[in-house]
């Protein structure tokens, strides 16, 4: 089994995670546009119980369900977690040092993105997100890997 790990832009903060990667995806969801300030996030789920941090990692509680985490020095954004999926954590795909480990297999909350938003690759495109597919009983974006 293999680690993946990444860190901050000013490298204050830092994590490890086992593999495998549980699933990857691009959001566009407003929450997720806001706290990163970018048009839409990429991001991947692990394992929560395999992710070791390090460093002034500051958590926010975006939601009574979610609690969104940034390093306290730059405040770069690292991670999302949440009771829906209380197993899982995910990870901005920006902060891999080695983001070739990374290749999502969809665009979630599509019916949010920004109508400037132009993509062109054959992703699937879902309308809502995760959450709603896992409170309906799915996980729809299972890492082909």
């Amino acid at each position: 089994m293999n680690n993946l790990s990444g860190h901050c832009l000013c490298g204050s903060v830092s994590w490890v995670a086992a593999d495998p990667i549980l699933w990857a995806a691009l959001c566009h969801c407003e929450d997720c546009r806001r706290a990163s300030s970018s048009d839409y996030v990429s991001w991947f789920g692990v394992q929560r119980q395999t992710v070791a941090w390090s460093g002034p990692r500051k958590i926010y509680r975006s939601s009574p369900k979610v609690a969104r985490s940034f390093c306290g020095d730059c405040g770069s954004p690292l991670s999302f977690e949440t009771d829906v999926f209380p197993d899982e954590t995910h990870l901005y795909a920006a902060t891999l040092i080695d983001p070739t480990l990374y290749r999502p297999t969809a665009h979630i909350f599509w019916s949010e993105r920004l109508p400037w938003v132009e993509v062109q690759d054959a992703l699937p495109k879902h309308m809502k997100g995760l959450q709603a597919s896992a409170e309906a009983g799915q996980h729809l974006l299972n890492n082909p890997d």
